[in-house]
């Protein structure tokens, strides 16, 4: 079969791979749809990264070649011995997380703490591919209004979902994303659909800023421009917002959330920081604010596939463009990162 195979950095072949055959408790997908993720960027510019550099303790993979792809949907072609959630023929999205089972935080349900966490398409070869074969219990049916490429927006998705639940958001609360990229933009709608009065949204690329009035910001600024801080207070009678998200993770974004908050807010870092941020430690003090941190997801897939079976998420001006397999690095990550301004997610279409 054709996959998207990661070498190491900046060496990611389309290349004839093994099909790989279905185990014991193991499902085989054809995949139809799977999202390119700043994850897939990171190693591709910068690997490894969460590509493991020793044995994994759980799938004892180490390096390359691995295929990427971790956020993607595909239908059922065949199961394992002992499978019995799923049949052939069943459309899924799958939960990318691979964990032991056993450890403290397992058995709590808390298992994106696991301390021996894998994830497909790093450390078990992902959906960059046209088949692909992972465990039963990452399976997560998908019902016929969600389609192939909602099925593949999922995963993000189940990161925004988490996101809002670490955040311990409020119906009615005033939320502040800061940064509309892929996930604050879908921060944005799971604020919306959980229930937020209103949502404003800071982000400097013109294109992103009308994608995030498309999909229901209340207010977009663009902080290259304006005082982001001050105009959310103009919408709010001077009380700026309950929450805000980070959804980018630099000293700028940062500090913004710091200012687009109010008394005993609550400020949520979504985006992953690769560099020490210096915090503004009275702001926080004086006024009581709180702070918290997201990063993945433990049980937010049924959530994020009934937000779009019902419409609340909607992905139209999400997917920006959908690429062959042939594409993958041209047509997709190096066009993610010349230009972002003009993408948002680019789905990859085996």
């Amino acid at each position: 079969m054709k996959a998207a195979v990661w070498y190491g950095k900046d060496d990611i072949r389309i290349e004839e791979f093994p099909e790989p055959a279905v185990g014991q408790g193991q499902v085989k997908l054809k995949i139809k749809a799977c999202g390119i993720c700043g994850s897939d960027i990171h190693e591709f510019r910068s690997g490894p990264f969460i590509i493991p550099a020793r044995p994994h303790p759980l799938t004892g993979r180490v390096g390359g070649p691995v295929i990427l792809g971790h956020e993607f949907a595909g239908e059922v072609v065949e199961i394992g011995e002992g499978v019995t959630k799923v049949a052939v023929g069943d459309r899924v999205t799958v939960n990318p997380l691979i964990y032991c089972g056993e450890c403290h935080f397992c058995k709590k349900g808390n298992h994106l703490m696991c301390g021996k966490l894998a994830t497909v398409g790093f450390a078990w070869d992902g959906a960059f591919a046209e088949y692909g074969v992972f465990p039963e219990f990452t399976m997560v049916k998908l019902p016929d209004s969600v389609s192939y490429e909602m099925g593949a927006c999922v995963e993000p998705l189940a990161v925004a979902v988490h996101a809002v639940n670490r955040s311990g958001m409020k119906i009615g609360d005033n939320v502040a994303i800061i940064g509309a990229g892929p996930i604050g933009l879908l921060v944005q709608q799971a604020c919306k659909a959980a229930g937020a009065s209103q949502v404003f949204v800071s982000e400097p690329m013109k294109a992103r800023m009308e994608t995030a009035h498309k999909m229901g910001a209340n207010a977009v600024f663009d902080p290259t421009e304006v005082d982001v801080g001050k105009e959310v207070a103009k919408c709010t009678d001077g009380l700026r917002a309950d929450i805000a998200f980070d959804c980018v993770g630099i000293k700028q974004t940062f500090d913004t959330c710091v200012k687009v908050t109010g008394r005993r807010a609550r400020v949520c870092v979504v985006g992953l920081a690769l560099k020490p941020i210096e915090v503004a430690f009275m702001k926080f003090w004086g006024h009581e604010k709180e702070l918290t941190f997201s990063q993945g997801y433990d049980g937010e897939f049924p959530t994020a596939v009934s937000y779009l079976a019902d419409g609340r998420v909607k992905i139209d001006d999400y997917v920006t463009k959908s690429i062959a397999l042939d594409e993958f690095v041209d047509g997709g990550l190096n066009e993610l990162i010349e230009h972002p301004d003009e993408n948002v997610k680019i789905l990859v279409k085996p």
